[in-house]
């Protein structure tokens, strides 16, 4: 594939760059076709990313939604069919602001600001658009043959919500038609599976921009799966020794301070509330808590491994373009614990928070996943805590445990926690991209910053070290994350509710219910179907609508010989069996996570 460069010569296109360069010339079509259709549009960025592209656009007092979509797609076809040549040329920094502020370009003229002086500052051109850019692009616009916009969002501009929202328009481009078909195939598995839809349709969840967007409420059948989840999870972590608290969801800005959030995180907070001559935020994370925790009392290297977990309520500042659903919100509940340790503990206790994430993978059948030690970038001055020799010990411990453990790792820079490096296990969901569902981060910082001690066995004081770890990550994102992996059909230990009593007629109403009764009482979540319905009805309601693991049948026939019949929501077939046996068949599937 031909290319033309920010040098004005034209080459041949290295085979990994073909995607981007495609998808980044999209992106400056797509911004040509707006401008023709809203002439009084602005624009800021326009990248190409892993998924495609993007453009941020000031349009002024008007909202575009995804019915405008259409018209933006076919004017673009139209770019395409006229087979404008891209043009390349640089321009002194003067100059250059000077051309995007003569063409009502403020945004562009503002970033051109933000570069650094040395900076070559070109443009590309194509038809009646121009836009900065180095490049590199198409030589014609003929030669972007398949693509698509996908959605409408919001974007402030330079990522700050102290600025204007801008419009998010997001498409994708590939090499072939074939490419762009299979992206549509897989977009509509992933329409099939979002949990949204899922959970709207099963009533786990709603969200009401009356109470806030990015602020899920749990419906009482969603909160039963994560009553669960939570149950589960501590349980798991009481066998290993970790002691459960609770800690309010606010603190001080002074306690965020001490512990560098503060500084480096405070983007992603909600605006200070002052009360009484004191400044709270809402916390994004709990860690800060837990050092107070600790420091409460003296400590000895008798009391370490301290492991201290909790559910917490944690809240953070998300765009609203970002938000979704239960999986990305405002407000979610973090599977937190912080162990502390003695430098000497923590290759043991690394290793146990390792067994404990490959165990929870195991009941819930996640096979496709990767680790990855995250690191620091040291170029970057503000993202991260400023202390090179503590980077170097750091990075270094953890790669050896890993290392030492037998642990498969590939390492990426720049993926670090502002205070330490972490082991990230990455999970490939059904569909989609992979992302971070279990942690454990190795910290010497904020012990430090918080100044916690213990007295060794020689009677000297010495600073334990911190493991932060999440195993199910949040347990909003991890219930997110099984309802599409199983499309709502949950195994029977987490389905909300686990059977449903189906009378046949209203002759075996009276057995049914008796029934109904012995399965509550057997602490089942079980639902009794009294409608006036027939029983064909009942079943693929139950089956397709609230994918119960298990319907019971309840006719005349079940009734005079004290017995049940019963389908599971994967067949069609019919088993008879007495009550006790079946109770004592799901008690099992229960206890096996099944």
């Amino acid at each position: 594939m031909k290319v033309l460069f920010n040098d004005g010569h034209v080459g041949e296109c290295p085979e990994e760059l073909e995607l981007e360069v495609l998808r980044h010339s999209a992106a400056h079509i797509m911004a040509q076709a707006v401008k023709r259709l809203y002439p009084e549009a602005h624009f800021a960025y326009g990248p190409a990313t892993d998924e495609g592209f993007y453009y941020d656009i000031d349009i002024g007092d008007r909202t575009l939604s995804n019915e405008d979509l259409p018209a933006v797609e076919a004017e673009m076809q139209k770019i395409v069919g006229e087979n404008l040549p891209f043009k390349v040329y640089c321009l002194p920094r003067t100059e250059a602001v000077r051309l995007m502020q003569e063409r009502g370009e403020k945004y562009k003229a503002e970033h051109i600001g933000d570069l650094p002086e040395e900076a070559v500052i070109t443009f590309y051109q194509q038809g009646e658009y121009i836009d900065m850019c180095i490049g590199p692009h198409l030589t014609y616009t003929k030669a972007l043959k398949s693509f698509k916009l996908t959605a409408v969002s919001g974007a402030y501009w330079k990522n700050n919500r102290e600025n204007k929202m801008l419009t998010r328009i997001n498409g994708v481009a590939f090499r072939t038609k074939e490419d762009l078909a299979e992206y549509e195939r897989q977009a509509e598995e992933a329409k099939a599976r979002d949990h949204r839809r899922i959970g709207k349709e099963m009533k786990l969840f709603m969200t009401d921009d009356l109470v806030g967007k990015g602020l899920p409420m749990f419906l009482p059948k969603g909160y039963a799966v994560w009553q669960q989840l939570e149950a589960y999870i501590k349980e798991k972590e009481r066998m290993l020794g970790y002691q459960h608290v609770m800690t309010p969801c606010v603190g001080t800005v002074g306690l965020y301070e001490t512990s560098g959030h503060w500084a480096h995180y405070k983007e992603n907070m909600f605006p200070v509330m002052e009360v009484e001559d004191e400044k709270f935020v809402l916390r994004p994370m709990n860690c800060p808590h837990h050092m107070m925790i600790y420091a409460n009392q003296r400590r000895s290297y008798r009391d370490l491994p301290l492991r201290i977990g909790e559910i917490a309520h944690d809240f953070r500042f998300e765009p609203s373009g970002t938000l979704k659903g239960i999986e990305r919100g405002r407000h979610f509940c973090q599977n937190d614990a912080h162990l502390f340790v003695t430098p000497e503990q923590i290759r043991d206790e690394v290793g146990r928070v390792v067994d404990l994430i490959f165990d929870v993978y195991k009941d819930f059948g996640i096979t496709d996943y990767r680790c990855v030690l995250s690191l620091r970038d040291p170029e970057d001055k503000v993202k991260y805590y400023q202390d090179d020799e503590m980077w170097t010990h750091a990075e270094s411990a953890l790669r050896a445990v890993l290392t030492e453990l037998g642990i498969q790792f590939s390492e990426e820079i720049g993926e670090a926690a502002f205070y330490g490096p972490k082991l990230d296990v990455n999970v490939k969901p059904a569909v989609g991209a992979e992302y971070t569902l279990s942690t454990c981060q190795l910290d010497f910082c904020l012990p430090e910053r918080f100044h916690l001690r213990y007295t060794d066995r020689d009677g000297t004081e010495k600073t334990p070290v911190v493991l932060h770890r999440a195993i199910l990550g949040s347990l909003d994102r991890f219930m997110a994350y099984l309802i599409e992996e199983t499309k709502g059909a949950f195994p029977v230990w987490l389905a909300p509710v686990q059977i449903k009593v189906l009378p046949v007629s209203e002759k075996s109403l009276d057995y049914a219910g008796k029934v109904y009764e012995e399965l509550q009482r057997a602490h089942f979540r079980v639902e009794l179907d009294e409608r006036n319905e027939k029983i064909g009805y009942k079943i693929r309601s139950a089956r397709q609508d609230d994918k119960v693991p298990y319907m019971v049948i309840v006719g005349e026939k079940e009734s005079e010989e004290g017995k049940i019949s019963v389908r599971d929501r994967a067949t069609d077939r019919t088993a008879t069996c007495l009550l006790e046996a079946f109770v004592e068949k799901v008690r099992e599937e229960i206890r096996n996570h099944r």
